[in-house]
């Protein structure tokens, strides 16, 4: 069923699959009530309790009815229209296998906008980049909206977009997996960050994982432009099958027949649009720390030159970006430490460039839940830790034989950020107070691991640290 137009909403019934804590499926509902649907119904696994906040937002709504703590396969097979969480898995799935229409907050978005899509995907770095995006587009006069997995639906803004208001997407895999086979997605840009493993609990392998990446591409022709990272095997791949005008970043000059934006040899980084022709794009030193959130900036700004941002404009714009929530984030000091919340770092890669994102060691608050990952690559990275603390869970399980094999040490695994954070704190500031030291140590949380169990989601997670944090350390 196609929507064409906002009037074509009116007598609908829609059955709401998902409403979570964290924007997609709320916002979902309040679109459809707000636009005439005869009946909005809201189903989700968890209860009215769990979910307390979102059903509180849509009590106004007289057209809403909610189906919480399980589903009914009627709500599915009398609606005219199923909106999808992302996370719900369609194979095997009875509810869904009983809707006629499934659709997304984001297919819906893509049916009734004619606004440009900057659409950013990959498997780390994804939030940080199109964050860098959006600041810079709106730093340069560009009015613009941000909105996908960053848990912020599109739908909250279609009505303010059009065809000069470009949109930023942060799209998972799961939300581009849902656009498979259909037209709409057709971005501007397509910009693709590192790829590595990820959601292997999911998808069972590397090859099923890539293949919903690579959608944010298919139906792009040689007037988009698709962004591949050249230190990357697989964006050798995405180049070659796009039909987009492929441009490239790097943490090395690129050669010099090929067009995009590198890291040159004194920090800065270099942008070259046409050959022949390069410039600077980011000065040696921006805001933000690490060389990876550095090349998230780099790629950001590669993208607001392509889109047709001043170049000369850009390096002093992006220098000035600060990050986002949960991306090391710098959020509070005491007089001896400086406290970073790196929340999203969800698989051991993300943790291990945390440990290399400093110009000296930090203590390291790291573990979690494990997603069948591996953590071999994490574990020798460790050893650069000033001092390392582990959180309980089943990620942590398979690490910390790995750090006893190369004698790393660590104290832990604890069983909440409360009791560790005690910790780090009855370990690590006496030797600080005794040596008067004037330098403060930096304490990053990176996980590494995915936070089920004991959180709600990475974001709960970070948020919870962040308030241990100033409960352990208050009034500073």
């Amino acid at each position: 069923m196609m929507i064409r137009n906002l009037n074509d909403i009116a007598g609908l019934s829609v059955t709401i699959m998902g409403l979570g804590l964290n924007g997609g499926g709320l916002a979902s509902a309040r679109f459809f009530a707000e636009h005439g649907a005869k009946e909005v119904i809201v189903t989700d696994m968890k209860t009215e309790e769990e979910l307390a906040p979102s059903v509180e937002e849509l009590q106004q709504y007289p057209n809403v009815r909610f189906a919480l703590g399980g589903h009914n396969i009627e709500d599915f097979r009398t609606a005219d229209m199923v909106i999808k969480n992302p996370g719900v898995k369609l194979e095997g799935n009875p509810y869904l296998a009983a809707a006629h229409c499934i659709e997304t907050d984001i297919s819906i978005f893509l049916q009734l906008s004619d606004a440009p899509v900057l659409a950013v995907t990959g498997s780390k770095g994804k939030s940080s980049t199109v964050s860098a995006l959006y600041y810079g587009l709106q730093q340069c006069g560009i009015r613009a909206f941000l909105g996908g997995n960053i848990t912020v639906s599109p739908l909250t803004f279609l009505t303010e977009t059009h065809a000069d208001t470009p949109v930023v997407l942060e799209l998972s895999s799961w939300q581009l997996g849902d656009l498979a086979h259909r037209p709409q997605l057709k971005p501007k840009i397509a910009l693709i960050t590192h790829i590595m493993p990820d959601h292997q609990n999911w998808y069972g392998s590397m090859e099923r994982y890539v293949a919903d990446k690579k959608i944010i591409y298919h139906n792009q022709d040689k007037t988009d432009y698709t962004i591949c990272n050249y230190d990357d095997g697989w964006g050798k791949v995405f180049a070659q099958e796009t039909a987009g005008q492929v441009f490239w970043y790097s943490t090395h000059p690129l050669p010099p027949n090929l067009t995009g934006a590198w890291i040159a040899s004194d920090g800065s980084a270099r942008i070259r649009l046409t050959p022949g022709d390069d410039r600077l794009l980011l000065p040696s030193r921006i805001t933000v720390p690490g060389a990876a959130l550095k090349q998230n900036v780099m790629a950001a700004s590669l993208a607001l030159a392509l889109y047709g941002a001043d170049l000369q404009q850009i390096p002093s714009v992006m220098k000035s970006y600060g990050g986002i929530p949960h991306r090391l984030e710098f959020f509070y000091e005491t007089e001896h430490f400086k406290f970073y919340n790196d929340s999203a770092a969800t698989i051991p890669e993300a943790a291990a460039a945390a440990v290399n994102a400093f110009e000296k060691p930090v203590i390291l608050i790291t573990g979690g839940t494990d997603k069948k990952l591996d953590f071999t690559a994490l574990a020798p990275e460790l050893k650069k830790a000033k001092a390392l603390f582990l959180l309980a869970g089943t990620g942590t399980d398979k690490l910390i034989p790995l750090l006893q094999a190369q004698r790393t040490p660590y104290f832990g695994p604890f069983q909440d950020l409360s009791t560790l954070l005690e910790a780090v704190r009855r370990e690590c500031e006496p030797a600080l107070q005794n040596n008067n030291a004037a330098a403060k140590e930096i304490v990053v949380f990176s996980p590494g691991a995915t936070s089920f169990g004991m959180f709600k989601n990475e974001f709960d997670r970070g948020l919870r640290f962040k308030e241990a944090v100033r409960q352990c350390w208050p009034n500073v």
